[in-house]
């Protein structure tokens, strides 16, 4: 008897879909181990997308922007942040600034500064100088990771040109400072000359970042490159892209304007990032390993299954099935469970990954303010959530989980009809 006349695939589609509500509790038992498996890989993607997400916002607001430029010599003892080593050295810091700013797909162009300083009468004896313009820092970049805000919680930031400073909330916190209180500090110019300064303070910050919250003095550029006898120079020049992936192509044009000794990076040479995107096999082995195991049971139950029914494949090939068809039925019928349980997991995964992506996660609460002080990450992070997300797991589940039910389904193709009904 032809396929044709029996009703082909679309038959032996409806017969598998009806065996699973054979056994009610074997069916659950396979729909909560795929289910479990894709609700894993979705929360865990989530999470992981949503610590990488945050670890690209911080480099690009507080450490490179989309392209940086810097001497070589500062980007060889930047760990010390010397502040004798001006990029575009010779030339004008303004008509450098206008340069950049034509190239094609530039926001915006920033000088800044980064210096220690050593504090007197002061708990904290260290903190690190940042020159920045912040009226005008704050027209692009939200500094309040997780507010989207200016980060701003007391106060103004520095006027241009004054002697004024803002502080962190953390390190005001420590310290006892408030605003209108004066910061007697000590730094090195580019001369090597020490420069004893003591600005008032005239704003305080939150940015949801540690290491900048804690330790961290933000001046006004033009105020400390006067005071570190930079003159018409600076010690980074920080370009923003209208699109990140744009950066290669700027980074390019940026390397035409300043000197032959300077250092050009994107923002995606940045250590951690490069570190992140190299683990990221990593990641999906992780997600497929509890997805195998999953699977396993799954196998383990579809050998069952042909065990059970072991006559019931006898009789199907004395009626006239051929083999194919009975390994289709079964092998259908797995794709059934495989698909209910990654549609299960996929829903569940969805609803808590879009709930943390509303409400972020504390990181300090979970694992420590301590385990990632030194990494570029905000406190808060936001899972990554999106229907490619939730697709990627949900087919992830369906894939692998048939894959692996394919080898039990064979095995009832190997099940004589004869000695299937004599058991």
């Amino acid at each position: 008897m032809s396929e044709n006349k029996r009703g082909g695939t679309a038959t032996l589609i409806k017969i598998a879909f009806r065996n699973i509500f054979r056994n009610f509790r074997r069916t659950m038992f396979c729909v909560v181990a795929v289910g479990v498996a894709v609700f894993f890989i979705v929360f865990y993607f989530g999470l992981i997308g949503g610590m990488t997400n945050s670890m690209h916002e911080v480099v690009q607001v507080f450490e490179t922007g989309h392209v940086r430029a810097v001497s070589k010599q500062y980007e060889a003892e930047s760990e010390y942040s010397p502040v004798q080593y001006p990029v575009a050295e010779g030339k004008s810091l303004a008509a450098v600034t206008a340069q950049i700013e034509k190239i094609p797909g530039v926001k915006a162009v920033f000088p800044r500064i980064n210096a220690y300083a050593t504090l007197q009468e002061s708990v904290i004896k260290h903190a690190a100088l940042w020159g920045l313009r912040m009226n005008e820092e704050v027209k692009v970049n939200h500094f309040d990771l997780t507010n989207k805000s200016d980060g701003l919680v007391e106060g103004r930031y520095p006027a241009p040109g004054g002697n004024e400073c803002a502080v962190g909330a953390k390190f005001a916190g420590k310290t006892g400072l408030k605003i209108g209180d004066r910061i007697p500090l000590k730094t090195v110019s580019a001369q090597f000359s020490d420069k004893m300064w003591e600005p008032v303070i005239t704003g305080i910050f939150r940015f949801d970042y540690a290491k900048v919250d804690g330790e961290t003095i933000i001046v006004d550029f033009d105020r400390l490159a006067r005071l570190l006898v930079l003159e018409d120079a600076t010690q980074q020049i920080i370009v923003y892209a209208d699109r990140p992936e744009m950066s290669g192509r700027i980074a390019g044009e940026l390397e035409k304007i300043v000197s032959g000794g300077d250092a050009v990076t994107r923002w995606q040479d940045q250590y951690w990032i490069a570190m992140m995107d190299m683990y990221q096999p990593m990641y999906y082995g992780i997600a497929l390993v509890f997805l195998v195991v999953a699977c396993l049971l799954i196998v383990n139950t579809i050998t069952m299954i042909i065990h059970e029914r072991i006559k019931e494949i006898g009789m199907m090939g004395s009626l006239g099935m051929s083999r194919g068809e009975i390994v289709k039925v079964f092998f259908f019928e797995s794709v059934f469970l495989a698909m209910a349980g990654a549609t299960a997991g996929m829903i569940l995964g969805g609803i808590l990954t879009g709930i943390g992506h509303v409400f972020p996660l504390q990181m300090s609460a979970l694992v420590g303010e301590s385990t990632f002080a030194e990494m570029p990450m905000a406190n808060a992070i936001f899972f990554e959530f999106s229907p490619a997300s939730l697709l990627r797991g949900w087919l992830m589940g369906v894939l692998v989980a048939s894959l692996f039910t394919l080898i039990p389904s064979l095995k009832s193709a190997f099940v004589e009809p004869v000695e299937a009904l004599r058991r």
